[in-house]
């Protein structure tokens, strides 16, 4: 599960085995929740509260380009070791 970023008690990440469109999770001790990336929509939450869901949205709206970089990033690694591994 690789870690993003934290902002304000919120933490953003994404799964190693997570499928598009790209999303991203956020989680803090009440709960978990996903937002589309393109556009920004809450897809699922399951506990945060309003308020948090309000932050996390803007918080990815001011690093997107950090969530698509670092996203594509992991994938494009991922892709190399498992073709290197064929080999």
């Amino acid at each position: 599960m690789p870690i993003l970023f934290y902002y304000l008690g919120l933490k953003f990440f994404f799964y190693s085995n997570d499928h598009v469109p790209i999303h991203v999770h956020v989680s803090n001790g009440n709960g978990e929740a996903r937002f589309m990336i393109d556009p920004i929509t809450l897809i699922s939450n399951k506990g945060l509260k309003s308020r948090d869901l309000r932050i996390a949205e803007v918080a990815i709206e001011e690093n997107l380009e950090v969530i698509i970089e670092n996203r594509n990033r992991h994938f494009n690694e991922k892709d190399h070791e498992s073709k290197k591994n064929l080999v």
